[in-house]
């Protein structure tokens, strides 16, 4: 059975703890860094310390970050918001994408929320 320690994890899941700025809400799953915040976002809230936990034990197994609950995001464009997208602005990266617990329809000018949620890889089995 495969192992990896879970440094090997916690080094991966600190990138998003200590490099992440921006959390977008997006129309579909973006795939690039543009996507994430040009194509696909309809509003975006930026990251300060502490909105992304450090890595923890994963459940059932891995390890994990938690993404703690957002107010206040700028909505920039109405459509549905169906995913999140996380993002390194200073180095033009994605770094994690995945989908909203709910779609939530969307107003230019308006603000959202969004509920904690965690990231998590699992062990390798």
């Amino acid at each position: 059975m495969p192992f990896l320690n879970d440094r090997v994890f916690d080094n991966g899941l600190t990138i998003l703890d200590t490099e992440a700025n921006r959390l977008d809400i997006c129309s579909s799953e973006p795939t690039t860094y543009t996507a994430a915040t040009t194509t696909a976002s309809l509003g975006n809230k930026s990251l300060g310390a502490g909105d992304i936990g450090a890595p923890a034990a994963g459940s059932p197994n891995g390890r994990q970050v938690t993404v703690s609950a957002l107010t206040a995001g700028s909505v920039t464009a109405t459509g549905t918001a169906t995913h999140y997208a996380i993002t390194d602005t200073g180095n033009s990266r994605l770094l994690a994408t995945g989908a909203l617990t709910a779609s939530q329809a969307v107003t230019n000018g308006n603000t959202f929320s969004t509920s904690s949620f965690t990231i998590r890889i699992p062990q390798a089995s």
